[in-house]
């Protein structure tokens, strides 16, 4: 039994990172459509912090609201 739990968080890492890597690819092309054709040219450094904080204010969403849910179910137990 431990060695299929220790399989299933395998697996669900895996999709989880094929997930944030399909995100970053969509993230990445908002940021160069739809934001960097508004900044002047030359302005590398500013779409990629626009990207980064774009990021941050995701994964501290979601860490967030996972930590909230893990609390309520916790709560239940």
């Amino acid at each position: 039994m431990l060695i299929l739990k220790q399989m299933l968080t395998l697996a669900a890492s895996g999709f989880g990172l094929v997930a944030a890597l399909a995100w970053n690819n969509v993230i990445q092309e908002f940021v160069a459509t739809k934001i960097k054709p508004y900044l002047p040219s030359g302005s590398g450094l500013l779409s990629l912090a626009i990207y980064a904080v774009i990021i941050t204010v995701i994964a501290v969403s979601v860490t967030y609201q996972l930590t909230r849910l893990i609390d309520k179910l916790e709560e239940k137990s």
